[in-house]
């Protein structure tokens, strides 16, 4: 079984906090997972499976540690065919710019030949104080896709 790469973007840690609790239940069903806060490009696989969570910042920017990752993918323009994602986000409805962050870096990806796998999970802090609840519930669902 190939290994999950987790990729957190977060502003005050909510992120980080949500990628880490599905590695540890995605290990529990017997998966591999490495888990990058704002990784690099270089720091991951071209190739195998993602799950990108990130918050999203300020007027619907991506937060500071996972811009640098995206404007990577901008210019070199790297082959992702052969990555498959899942995508999470997480924002507050009382703002215009509700999960932007997470809706514009699934564009960049799939622009970039990426696949995403089942639906994006847009969690609500509004609705869901405790965000990786709703996160333990989509990676149950999410994982049997694959």
């Amino acid at each position: 079984m190939s290994t999950i790469t987790l990729i957190s973007g977060s502003t005050m840690g909510s992120a980080e906090y949500v990628a880490e609790h599905i590695a540890e239940i995605l290990e529990n069903d017997g998966f591999s997972t490495t888990v990058t806060h704002g990784p690099s490009l270089e720091e991951l696989p071209l190739e195998g499976l993602w799950i990108v969570v990130t918050s999203t910042h300020g007027a619907g920017e991506l937060p500071e540690n996972i811009q640098p990752l995206a404007d990577m993918i901008l210019q070199q323009h790297p082959d992702l065919s052969n990555v498959t994602f899942g995508a999470i986000g997480i924002g507050s409805s009382e703002y215009d710019t509700f999960c932007a962050a997470i809706r514009s870096l699934e564009r960049l990806l799939a622009d970039h030949g990426a696949k995403l796998i089942g639906d994006r999970l847009e969690i609500d802090i509004m609705q869901h104080e405790i965000p990786e609840d709703p996160a333990e519930e989509w990676v149950k669902e999410w994982s049997k896709l694959l």
